[in-house]
């Protein structure tokens, strides 16, 4: 996840831990006042929808990090971290949507529900922007694309690139102030924040190229052995059709 983009932006953060065992899940992508009963344990709290239900999204991260420069002169000059543009458009504007279509009003569309267990807000208070709130929160739409790996990053923020010949992060110490609210030890997890540098393909994934490598290579030795046995098969059979 995380990174720094040369030209225009600097992501920043990621998460890398060791996933704990989930159960299966249903996001309630359209709000229901009945959840799936693939979300179990996690549907209701005291008698109430859990909204969002399922355990993923239950042990969605919530940490919040903060990223400081200690400037020469003694003062600490905080770093400012984007909390949009992490999520994949589609999944923002077709995939995840809030409850009551284009209504401001979010604390009355999730009236009767009741927040999921280990999160310490409501879904509909994420965030202070409108835009960035309930379902449609980004920190939570990334949370909900499930990593196929034990270990795996997750893109947190991203950090505009200045204009002019300013760089984004001068040359320095920084600080990182950690809010602690995603306890870890009980599956004996890890988790590390990251600063990298992403493209418009995307930030640094070496099992994707290792992977590739790999099926290419197979694929590639499975080739030779069938040219050499089409080779040498294909002449025992003409030479059979000749003689007859």
């Amino acid at each position: 996840m995380p990174c720094c983009h040369g030209d225009t932006t600097l992501p920043c953060a990621a998460l890398t831990q060791k996933e704990h065992a989930v159960l299966s899940n249903t996001l309630l992508f359209l709000f229901s006042q009945e959840p799936s009963k693939e979300c179990e344990p996690y549907a209701f709290h005291e008698n109430k929808p859990i909204a969002p239900c399922g355990a993923i999204a239950n042990s969605m991260f919530n940490d919040t990090l903060e990223l400081f420069y200690n400037d020469p002169n003694g003062t600490k000059v905080q770093i400012l971290l984007n909390t949009t543009g992490i999520a994949w458009w589609t999944d923002k504007h077709v995939k995840f949507g809030n409850p009551g279509g284009n209504s401001p009003n979010l604390t009355a569309a999730f009236q009767g529900t009741t927040k999921p267990i280990n999160w310490r807000r409501p879904v509909f208070d994420l965030d202070a922007d409108e835009g960035n709130n309930g379902f449609i929160n980004e920190d939570f739409i990334v949370w909900m694309r499930t990593a196929a790996l034990p270990t795996f990053r997750k893109l947190y923020r991203i950090i505009n690139k200045k204009s002019g010949m300013v760089p984004t992060l001068p040359r320095g110490n920084y600080s990182l102030e950690v809010v602690y609210n995603y306890p870890v030890r009980s599956f004996e997890g890890r988790k590390r924040m990251i600063l990298s540098t992403i493209s418009w393909m995307g930030g640094k994934n070496p099992f994707l190229g290792i992977a590739y490598i790999a099926v290419g290579s197979v694929c590639f030795s499975l080739g030779v052995v069938l040219l050499l046995v089409h080779h040498k098969c294909g002449n025992r059979n003409n030479n059979a059709d000749i003689s007859n």
